[in-house]
């Protein structure tokens, strides 16, 4: 053999060794993003409709990925059933109550299998266990969704352009409110209204706080009502009192009431006084007369005591009443 031929085998050689190394790199990359060369168990999950799941897809649990889809093979009639390779390590984190949920790796990523963890007094799963399945919304429930979203976005749309288009054209009270000039002065005007109420609010306000700081005084009458019981007492006696006179004065303004009622009533003697013309009349005649009678009598008299036979009466009873006048004077 030739030092060529020897070279050429060489150089063959390396190229040999080179591609086994990279074939042997390139299955233990594989291998270990697959989890061939970890300890695992046998799930498997019975799906009514699978989305797109293929051999070789990533199984997740809480966002950690712990397994992959090894196997799908038809279950029954129409259902599909899905063997995944799970971690060891994971199985305790994973119950016979947890449910297996189809997903995506993002919104259009690679389809992948969720395992939703159930309550942690269930066992754990075992090799060969068949995991519950949780209903999830499929890329057709979405974009029916997404159908109904832009049906009522357009329902919406075609509503606020009526009512934009009605408002420019002035109907409703938008419309006038943008397109009359009249109801946007009285409008400019209710704004000045209200600023002006706003500002005398305040004054009005600052005075009573500042009315209000001054009951805080000593001194003050109003601060002595509030704030001593002297006073208080003093005051509600006095007020007291004043009841007691008011409803006095109202029990004599009722007597009054019924005296004047009686005054002007016809059935006593001084109502028939005041009222009665004829009885008026008559009294006084009855005073006339009784002032005539008295002159009379007073005439008489004095003729009777100019009377020869009674003169010697009256003047003994004249001078016995001297004699007392003088009786007296000395004492």
């Amino acid at each position: 053999m030739s030092a060529t031929e020897n070279k050429r085998s060489i150089i063959v050689g390396i190229f040999i060794f080179i591609g086994l190394v990279i074939f042997i790199a390139g299955v233990l990359t594989l291998g270990g993003k697959q989890k061939r060369f970890v300890s695992s168990i046998t799930l498997f999950a019975v799906f009514d409709n699978v989305n797109g799941i293929q051999a070789g897809n990533n199984v997740f649990f809480s966002g950690v990925k712990i397994g992959t889809v090894s196997k799908i093979n038809f279950y029954g009639t129409s259902q599909v059933e899905v063997t995944m390779h799970i971690e060891k390590s994971a199985q305790k984190y994973i119950h016979k109550n947890s449910l297996a949920k189809l997903g995506s790796e993002g919104f259009i990523g690679n389809k992948m299998i969720e395992i939703l963890g159930g309550p942690t007094q269930s066992p754990e799963v075992e090799d060969g266990d068949k995991l519950q399945i949780a209903q999830a919304l499929g890329p057709e429930d979405i974009m029916k969704t997404l159908q109904a979203n832009n049906e009522n976005i357009l329902a919406i749309t075609n509503d606020f352009k009526s009512v934009s288009s009605s408002m420019l054209k002035g109907k409703g009270t938008l419309g006038t409110l943008l397109t009359d000039s009249v109801m946007a002065d009285r409008l400019r005007q209710m704004s000045v209204n209200l600023e002006n109420a706003s500002a005398t609010t305040a004054r009005v306000t600052s005075a009573i706080s500042q009315y209000t700081s001054k009951l805080n005084n000593k001194g003050t009458l109003a601060t002595e009502l509030l704030t001593d019981t002297t006073v208080f007492s003093n005051l509600k006696s006095a007020v007291k009192s004043l009841q007691l006179t008011a409803a006095s004065a109202s029990e004599m303004t009722n007597n009054l009431n019924k005296t004047s009622s009686k005054l002007n009533s016809d059935k006593n003697a001084i109502g028939v006084l005041l009222n009665d013309e004829e009885t008026g009349a008559r009294l006084k005649s009855t005073v006339s007369n009784l002032e005539s009678s008295t002159k009379k009598l007073d005439e008489n008299m004095e003729a009777l005591q100019h009377n020869f036979l009674l003169r010697g009466f009256f003047k003994k009873k004249a001078k016995a009443e001297a004699n007392a006048a003088k009786d007296a004077e000395k004492q």
